[in-house]
């Protein structure tokens, strides 16, 4: 399978991520897709034939492989990192849509006018929201693969030998896993890291949040203190009017003093 597309989404993605989400590309495309395809698919390799029992009853071997293994581990990590990355490509495309439309506001108002976006990369209004959406569905297909891996395949061991009572077995035969020990650790291993990138992406979320709370906090006391400003002003402008017609009438200026509470 060529994962090159992947690579280039990955790499495409990368600068519009924060530092979390540049950690979770790493973690995909080095722990998971590069161990994909160089190690996994070799390990798992042609695993119907290595799969092994001890009757020669026609269709018993190929019952029993079905029966315990319904899905291949290693198509369902296929699936896995196919749809945990597609988000990342909705983030690509929204980008590229603010692009265009500052492109073509440019060529209608001209090169000086006042731009759309200040940044079309930058994560504020429709585009944080595409942002943070496509982490919880990357956060929602690993969680719905890990549970898929341990219903289907009943936990995350490969014991050396199970025992099959299908039909048309005539009775209790034991069927053999190749190299068991070998595919746990690899199971084990795509396990932990898909929970890593998890992990990453609820931190990343918490980052995103938190960063856009003090934004609005930042920006409501800035507002406190320019509509302080403005009170502050307008006063003094009040009393510099009414000192300037008392003195033209030729009555002496009072004496003011302004209190504004901080």
């Amino acid at each position: 399978m060529n994962w090159a597309f992947l690579q280039g989404l990955l790499s495409g993605v990368n600068k519009y991520s924060t530092a979390f989400g540049r950690v979770w590309l790493s973690v995909v495309f080095l722990f998971r897709v590069m161990v994909f395809v160089v190690a996994a698919e070799k390990v798992w390799g042609d695993e119907q034939k290595d799969f092994t029992c001890n009757t020669a009853q026609p269709g018993c071997h190929n019952v029993c492989y079905d029966f315990f293994f319904p899905v291949s581990h290693v198509r369902l990590w296929a699936l896995q990192l196919i749809f945990v990355t597609c988000p990342s490509l909705l983030v690509v495309l929204h980008v590229a849509y603010r692009e265009e439309r500052e492109r073509k506001h440019q060529l209608k108002y001209g090169e000086g006018c006042q731009r759309l976006y200040q940044n079309t990369g930058k994560k504020r209004g429709g585009l944080w929201w595409t942002y943070v959406l496509s982490l919880i569905f990357k956060m929602g297909v690993d969680a719905t693969f890990i549970y898929l891996l341990y219903y289907l395949y009943a936990g995350y061991d490969f014991p050396s030998m199970v025992k099959c009572t299908q039909d048309p077995c005539p009775n209790t035969v034991d069927c053999f896993i190749s190299r068991p020990t070998e595919k746990r650790i690899f199971t084990l291993f795509m396990v932990v890291t898909s929970l890593v990138c998890i992990l990453l992406s609820f931190f990343e979320i918490l980052y995103l949040m938190g960063k856009r709370c003090c934004e609005c906090v930042s920006k409501l006391q800035g507002s406190k203190q320019v509509a302080r400003a403005t009170a502050i002003q307008n006063t003094n402008s009040l009393l510099e009017t009414n000192t300037k017609r008392l003195v033209g009438k030729g009555e002496p200026a009072p004496q003011y003093m302004v209190t504004v509470a901080l």
